[in-house]
């Protein structure tokens, strides 16, 4: 069951949003409105962001990912929050990313060897992408985030020892996980336990900026956040991100 504290807040608030939704597979009254088993393996006392929450129901409520499964990156925080296409919270952990802060795309990025990256351009890039399993030209079959700019998921990659990724992973800080040439790492167990069944046949995938605004990078989300907020009469706050 949803044991973290904040795998219980993100499970709670989800509850709540499948209990309204109204789309394919989530109508009030379905089973998808009950607690849920989760694959947690965030570390103790670190908490899901409102924002990954909140975008999280409106996924779902507004069926954005069109019954498709899903996965909410949040780099700041260096997690990852997956989601069956019921909406359903299927695990959440910690994740590594791009070793550069920023969200752009270098033009020609997915024509080069990792090598060939310059430290700057080493970003995980954010914004709504579909994406699934496909082939690529040196490590075999993966789950592409982003074909174009050549971002994948993908087991810790322990080929460097000195960078440490395993154990960069395994800490509780969230400082120390950006390392990677720009595609996101897993432990290993969280991708063949949630990822790989997960997205066997595809998903969307929604990856918080670093400095763009969450206006510029999730419109529609933050237009439909804001117009929530000034309805309950409050004023929109940033999030601690």
């Amino acid at each position: 069951m949803c044991n973290h504290p904040a795998i219980r807040s993100a499970c709670s608030a989800l509850v709540l949003t499948l209990a309204f939704a109204s789309f394919g597979v989530a109508h009030a009254g379905d089973d998808v409105a009950q607690p849920v088993s989760a694959v947690d393996q965030l570390p103790e006392g670190q908490e899901v962001s409102d924002t990954v929450i909140a975008l999280a129901g409106w996924v779902v409520a507004s069926s954005d990912s069109q019954g498709y499964p899903f996965a909410i990156m949040d780099k700041a925080a260096a997690q990852i929050l997956v989601f069956g296409g019921d909406g359903r919270l299927r695990g959440a952990a910690p994740a590594l990313f791009g070793s550069a802060t920023g969200d752009h795309v270098a033009p020609g990025i997915a024509g080069l060897a990792l090598r060939e990256i310059p430290g700057r351009d080493r970003t995980t890039p954010a914004g709504r992408f579909v994406g699934g399993f496909g082939p690529s030209t040196d490590a075999g079959r993966v789950l592409w985030v982003d074909y174009d700019s050549a971002v994948s998921i993908h087991p810790t990659a322990t080929g460097v020892p000195a960078e440490k990724r395993p154990e960069r992973l395994a800490s509780p800080s969230p400082d120390d996980n950006r390392i990677t040439h720009g595609c996101i790492n897993v432990a290993p167990d969280f991708y063949e336990q949630v990822m790989a069944p997960t997205f066997e046949r595809g998903g969307v995938f929604y990856v918080l900026p670093d400095e763009a605004p969450l206006a510029e990078t999730f419109p529609e989300f933050a237009q439909s956040r804001a117009h929530a907020e000034a309805d309950g009469g409050t004023s929109a706050q940033p999030d601690s991100h």
